[in-house]
């Protein structure tokens, strides 16, 4: 934004260097990129904000300078010259979008000799670096450069009717705006109208038709308000930006319109010609101003500095600011129609710390007094478990640590038990060594009050005794048995089996970032030998899972198979889980391999694991078993396990003919271990 000295003379008696008035400038956050002395003048070059519109005319930077020197603005006025006709008896305007534009206001001039500006005005859009057109177009840019408010001129004699119209734009509508361009407009577009077209973009562009030339006499004027959103989408839209939507959809002062008017009026009538009497002004929901109340000691707390509250009373006054005093320390801040920025408290004090000076307000780092909180690792692991168990469909259980005598001889935990001196009951005479006997506990109570799936776990201690000393172990216990799914007429629900558990297992563990872990098939005195397996991570047995054993579901008087892990949790929060590891998504495809294989059926799921993973392919991406069959084809004592490996390269696309090379190379291995052949059309 360009800004003349000799311009802001006409609000301000300042008599000062250009150098100290550019440092005042820069001091409130006037920021001056670089000004230059031209024609008797000085030009500065303003560096503008997106949320200060008002600091885009010559006024709105003269307040600010009146503010920071204590000087008062002149007072202007701006006398019409009227005729005898009165505007509302001659012409009309309606405005049908009056959220778009919630201020319209209009003046007519007629009998007006338009042609070349006088000196002066010349001189002051040659200092906005504008070329003169016309006496009338460069008073509506005198006026705009001036206060920010834009103006827009119509040839009267041009328009069809006596009436204006600001409406949105019909479909398959045109406008030829001023430069010859013509552009299509759309029905979300605001458009001046008379009765027959558009006039011109509201609040962008006016139209080449209706423009103010050397031969017009009639003038009418507009000055208006219209919404900042609609008017940066219309010029978006339409490519078309300007000095005037540069202004709108910033916001401008609602309440100036009528006064820009009337500026206008009176520069254009001094010089010849006569306005109608009256104003138009469509103002059909007048804003309120804006209240902020502005506490004392907020200031202090915000800025870290006490100011006193004369300097802040009287500041506020001189930035054109209606200030009452509400309480001692306390005050009621009605903030003008131009300053559309101030919202709220902070806002005003903001603008107190720019006008005091940042360079009078110490900087210190402020006392903090904190609390050194320690990381609660269980509490965080167990909030991470509890996250998981929930989304795989298990719910929290809290059992009693006690146990009875004979289920502790039923489980055979190997555990030797602590025995309780006054225990409540004879059945709860021990301290538990095993969170299963109550997780089936659990069941039972379900299973009579009718339920047909039950998934449930708990995190507790379990107790046992060595050697005359009692130890306690953090566990985590798993049950699960029957639906899974709730009953549903497309489908048979499915039921809760050994992989469901496993699969819950594994999730957990890799959510917990503990990924190196491994199953081995093991007996155990809890579950049934063809499904019994112990859980281990890096080598070292961390719990246990499999089917809970026929003798110990009877016991409970339980008739379906269930499903139980229990894992030592105070053995893996010893271990450091895996760092979290960004690896970014490859822009290279991948190659898919589909293979089945023939195997013996004890041999396990993970003894080929480890198999392939010894092979350290180079690009396998990531390989799963996703089929598992049996059936008259398939010999009783074999089974057919179909693999899907995934082969990319992470720097480029990975050949046909390596990935078969890789996928050869895992079928010779996996056949070489353990015997394993390909299925007849078991190769994709």
């Amino acid at each position: 934004m360009k800004i003349s000295i000799n311009w802001l003379k006409e609000y301000l008696d300042i008599n000062i260097f250009p150098e100290k008035l550019v440092d005042e400038m820069n001091n409130i956050g006037l920021l001056v990129d670089q000004w230059e002395e031209k024609d008797g003048d000085v030009i500065l070059e303003l560096e503008t904000y997106a949320n200060r519109p008002d600091t885009l005319g010559h006024l709105g930077v003269a307040r600010e300078i009146a503010a920071s020197q204590g000087i008062p603005l002149k007072d202007q006025k701006f006398p019409v010259v009227e005729g005898d006709e009165n505007i509302s008896d001659v012409f009309d305007v309606q405005v049908l979008e009056e959220d778009l534009c919630p201020r319209y206001c209009g003046m007519i001039i007629k009998g007006f000799n338009n042609g070349p500006s006088p000196p002066w005005l010349i001189k002051r859009i040659q200092a906005m670096g504008l070329s003169p057109v016309n006496h009338v177009v460069d008073v509506t840019n005198y006026v705009l450069f001036s206060t920010a408010q834009p103006i827009h001129a119509f040839d009267l004699s041009k328009l069809s009717g006596d009436k204006i119209i600001v409406r949105k734009a019909m479909k398959g509508e045109e406008l030829k705006v001023l430069g010859g361009e013509s552009i299509q407009l759309s029905n979300d577009m605001l458009v001046i109208a008379d009765e027959k077209k558009p006039l011109a973009l509201a609040g962008v562009v006016g139209g080449e038709e209706t423009a103010v030339t050397d031969e017009s006499k009639d003038i009418f004027i507009e000055s208006a308000c219209f919404d900042p959103v609609s008017i940066r989408k219309t010029w978006k839209e339409a490519g078309i930006q300007t000095d005037a939507s540069y202004r709108f959809e910033r916001g401008t002062d609602i309440s100036f319109p009528p006064e820009a008017a009337r500026m206008v009026a009176s520069l254009l009538t001094k010089e010849g010609g006569k306005a109608l009497k009256g104003l138009v002004d469509i103002y059909p929901k007048p804003r309120k101003v804006r209240t902020v109340v502005l506490r004392h000691h907020r200031v202090s707390q915000l800025l870290g500095i006490e100011i006193e509250e004369e300097f802040i009373a009287d500041l506020l006054k001189r930035m054109g600011f209606q200030v009452e005093n509400q309480n001692e320390g306390i005050w009621r801040v009605q903030v003008p129609h131009f300053r559309v920025d101030l919202e709220r408290e902070a806002d005003l004090i903001e603008e107190i710390a720019r006008f005091y000076g940042y360079d009078k307000i110490p900087s210190h780092l402020p006392v903090f007094q904190g609390i050194n909180l320690e990381v609660n690792k269980r509490k965080n692991i167990e909030d991470r478990i509890r996250e998981l168990l929930f989304h795989e469909g298990f719910d929290e259980v809290v059992n009693y640590s006690f146990m009875d005598t004979n289920k502790e001889k039923l489980f055979k935990t190997s555990s030797e038990a602590i025995e309780i001196r006054n225990p409540v009951s004879s059945k709860a005479s021990l301290l538990r060594t095993t969170l299963l006997e109550g997780l089936l506990g659990n069941i039972v109570w379900n299973i009579n009050r009718g339920a047909e799936g039950i998934h449930a776990f708990e995190i507790g201690n379990i107790f046992y005794q060595n050697e005359g000393k009692c130890f306690e172990r953090y566990s985590l216990g798993m049950v699960t048995m029957g639906q899974l799914d709730p009953v549903f007429w497309q489908k048979e629900p499915e039921k809760s089996d050994f992989f469901h558990l496993k699969g819950t297992c594994e999730e957990l563990l890799r959510h917990l970032k503990f990924d190196e872990f491994s199953f081995t098939k093991e007996e155990n005195s809890f579950f049934e030998g063809n499904y019994s397996l112990s859980l281990s991570f890096k080598g070292e047995k961390i719990g246990i899972l499999g089917q809970m054993k026929q003798s110990i579901v009877d016991a409970y008087s339980i008739e379906e198979s269930v499903w139980a892990a229990e894992i030592n949790l105070g053995s893996l929060l010893e271990k450091q889980p895996k760092p979290f590891e960004y690896i970014p998504v490859s822009r290279y495809p991948g190659i898919v391999r589909d293979v089945s294989f023939i195997s013996d059926r004890d041999i396990s799921y993970q003894e080929i694991k480890d198999c392939i993973e010894k092979l350290n392919i180079p690009y396998l991406e990531d390989y799963v078993l996703y089929d598992r069959f049996t059936g008259k084809e398939i010999p009783g004592e074999k089974i057919s396990l179909s693999f899907r490996f995934v082969f990319r390269h992470p720097e480029k696309t990975l050949l046909a003919e390596e990935a078969d090379s890789f996928q050869d190379k895992i079928i010779q291995a996996l056949n070489t271990e353990f015997g394993l052949k390909l299925r007849g059309g078991g190769q994709d």
